[in-house]
């Protein structure tokens, strides 16, 4: 991340994990998740990247590479976008929009490096550029009642619907639900935090995590890359797969699992009393053989204990154990009953 941006964070008394961008909190940890279960929170979204695709062939590029119809991606508007590997597998999961003529793409910044050479190896001759554009931005989420209100104060634009873009003075919001938003904005924004957190509480990543949580919102990351096709995560039923649209990589497995319904995994809420972590395995003693599902984002609950994403067996969800066949037990609720 941005030093500048992380100085003046822990000048606003953010805490981060050792040298990681992975902000813990602003010295109250219990009292920002209560408030962003409750009221509203800005949280600096340190944990993502962002590439920007510029070029008169980037839309057709990005086309041929993601699951959604970025074809079809008009300014204004915000999409989930996965990128798959040969075998239908996820290596990176976006929200993507249009920026004027240049497409943005937010995924998990420890996925960045790797997938924007990945992705570079596949431009060929094409007209497009790929370019980091995580050091020069900041993005920040904020959360509840009275985020539109805290757009509005702070001089920003507030989209209507959700999935939607409004770009004002240097800035970009994406509306991601009825309450959560994402502020994109140059890394000098010192400002505008001052005039978000007038409603706004600061907080750190575990909140925001919990809330992407309540949203079921399927961030692939590194401990996560390659375990799941799209389905498996419920990626299609937030508009992150087309199946109109023409190859992609992993196209033809994607395709084939949806139209024969052979998919056995679903994404879950987990509730444990017990710590996880992301890239954890699920097991149940009524299939001792393997593992039966794993974990993709965990957060502190406001009410204690743990919750967590994850991708499950949904024959074997109601007898869940954690790490083992012998690990302590956790309850398993589908996303999509």
């Amino acid at each position: 991340m941005n030093p500048n941006w992380r100085s003046f964070l822990e000048s606003s008394e953010g805490t981060f994990d050792g040298d990681s961008a992975e902000l813990l909190n602003f010295g109250d940890a219990v009292g920002e998740l209560q408030c962003a279960a409750e009221r509203t929170v800005v949280v600096p979204l340190t944990h993502l990247g962002l590439i920007e695709a510029s070029g008169d062939e980037a839309g057709s590029f990005l086309h041929n590479q993601f699951t959604s119809d970025i074809n079809h991606l008009v300014d204004g508007k915000a999409q989930h976008a996965g990128w798959c590997n040969a075998k239908g597998r996820m290596q990176a999961s976006f929200v993507a929009w249009r920026q004027g003529a240049s497409y943005c793409l937010c995924l998990s910044a420890d996925l960045l490096e790797a997938a924007q050479k990945r992705l570079q190896m596949f431009v060929l001759r094409a007209k497009v550029k790929l370019t980091d554009r995580t050091e020069s931005t900041a993005m920040l989420g904020l959360s509840g009642p009275q985020a539109e209100e805290a757009l509005i104060d702070a001089g920003l634009p507030c989209p209507a619907e959700a999935m939607t873009t409004a770009t004002a003075d240097g800035s970009t919001v994406i509306r991601l639900d009825a309450t959560r938003f994402v502020v994109v904005t140059p890394t000098a924004c010192a400002p505008l935090w001052q005039k978000l957190t007038v409603k706004a509480r600061p907080a750190g990543l575990p909140a925001w995590r919990w809330l992407d949580i309540r949203a079921a919102f399927p961030l692939v990351t590194l401990a996560t890359k390659e375990e799941f096709v799209p389905q498996m995560a419920d990626f299609e039923k937030i508009g992150g797969v087309s199946f109109h649209k023409g190859c992609y990589p992993g196209q033809e497995i994607v395709a084939r699992t949806q139209y024969l319904g052979k998919v056995k995994r679903h994404l879950y809420r987990l509730a444990s009393e017990q710590a996880l972590q992301t890239g954890d395995p699920l097991h149940s003693p009524d299939n001792p053989d393997q593992s039966c599902g794993m974990v993709m984002t965990v957060a502190p609950s406001p009410a204690g204990g743990y919750e967590a994403l994850a991708v499950v067996q949904s024959n074997f969800a109601a007898n869940l154990r954690l790490g083992s066949l012998e690990g302590p037990s956790v309850t398993a609720t589908p996303v999509n009953p």
